[in-house]
């Protein structure tokens, strides 16, 4: 079953490779969406894919990349849009 999320997670998550490192996990995991910094500081993130998939992908993102250090993320359900892949968006 398909399923889609907007996340958005805060914390030490700029300049850690947290964008490029969620672009392998979901190539990985066969989930589609984008990824971007936005200017307050966090990351933004629509995850869309098989139930399971993007719900690792979410529990990945709780936690991040190794440099990186995650104080709160909020997940929103939403739409899936049919995105054909994964990239890093703006």
């Amino acid at each position: 079953m398909a399923k889609a999320v907007r996340v958005r997670i805060w914390g030490l998550v700029h300049g850690v490779s947290f964008r490029a490192s969620m672009v392998r996990m979901a190539s990985d995991n066969g989930v589609r969406g984008w990824v971007r910094n936005l200017p307050d500081g966090s990351v933004e993130a629509f995850l869309e894919g098989d139930e399971r998939k993007v719900q690792k992908m979410v529990e990945w993102a709780r936690v991040g990349p190794a440099r990186a250090r995650v104080d709160r993320i909020e997940v929103e359900a939403t739409s899936p849009r049919n995105h054909r892949d994964f990239r890093i968006h703006g």
